[in-house]
C-alpha cells in the first residue's frame, strides 16, 4: 500500500484553477480531465507488459504491449466520470465500469444507488477514480463492492484528499494504493475538504 502525493508542477498548477470559485464550468471539466491524464503517468508506472515483435523500416525488434485486458476504469457517479476521459485519452483500451454511490448529508454515509461493471473486471488492474476524498465512506464501500466482485488489483486516484478519509481507508483496505494531487488541510463539521474544490459534480456538470 502507498498513499502518492503527485506533487508535479503542471499538476499543481492545474489544479489551482479548479480551486478557485470563478472558474467556469467548461474549463474546469476540461482541466479535471487534463490532471487525471497527467496522474495517469503515475498510477501505471507499474502496469505489467506482453513482450512481442514489430518490424521497424530498418529491422524486427523486441518491443512491449499492454495485455487486452490490463485496466478497467471505474468512476464512483457523478463526480468521477469527470476523470474518465482523461484517462482514456492514454489508456483507450481499457474498459469502463460505473458505480453509483452518494452520500446522506445528514448520517455522511454512503448510499448506493447503481452499478456495472465489465464482465471480465476481476482479470484486470481496476483504477477506481473520484476527485474528492472527503470521509473516505464513498471509496470504502466501492472498494469492497469491487472486491466482491473479484477484483484483487485495485488503484484508487483523486484530485483532493482529506487526511481523515485517507486514514479510513487504509486502515479497511491497506492493500490498495492512493494517489492524489494534494492532500488538503481536513474536512469541517459538514463533513466537506478544505480548503478543497466545492461540490465537484455540481462544478462539473454546471449543475449549481
Amino acid at each position: 500500500m502507498a498513499i502518492v502525493e503527485v506533487n508535479h508542477p503542471l499538476i499543481q498548477h492545474k489544479l489551482t484553477f479548479l480551486r478557485n470559485k470563478d472558474t467556469d464550468t467548461k474549463t474546469f471539466r476540461e482541466t479535471l480531465n487534463e490532471i487525471a491524464g497527467l496522474m495517469t503517468y503515475e498510477a501505471t508506472k507499474e502496469l505489467k507488459l506482453e513482450e512481442t515483435e514489430v518490424e521497424t523500416p530498418l529491422m524486427k525488434t523486441k518491443s512491449y504491449i499492454l495485455p487486452d485486458k490490463a485496466v478497467a476504469v471505474v468512476p464512483i457517479l457523478r463526480a468521477g466520470l469527470g476523470m474518465v476521459d482523461g484517462i482514456l485519452a492514454l489508456v483507450p483500451t481499457a474498459k469502463v465500469g460505473h458505480i453509483g454511490v452518494y452520500r446522506n448529508e445528514e448520517t455522511l454515509e454512503p448510499v448506493y444507488y447503481y452499478c456495472k461493471l465489465p464482465t471480465d473486471i476481476a482479470e484486470r488492474k481496476v483504477i477506481l477514480v473520484d476527485p474528492m476524498l472527503a470521509t473516505g465512506g464513498s471509496a470504502i464501500y466501492a472498494i469492497d463492492y469491487l472486491k466482491e466482485n473479484g477484483v484483487t488489483d485495485i488503484t484508487f486516484m483523486c484530485l483532493v484528499a482529506a487526511p481523515e478519509g485517507l486514514a479510513k481507508v487504509i486502515k479497511k483496505h491497506p492493500d490498495v494504493d492512493i494517489y492524489a494531487a494534494k492532500i488538503d488541510q481536513g474536512l469541517d463539521e459538514n463533513g466537506y475538504i478544505y480548503p478543497g474544490l466545492g461540490d465537484c459534480g455540481d462544478r462539473i456538470f454546471g449543475t449549481k
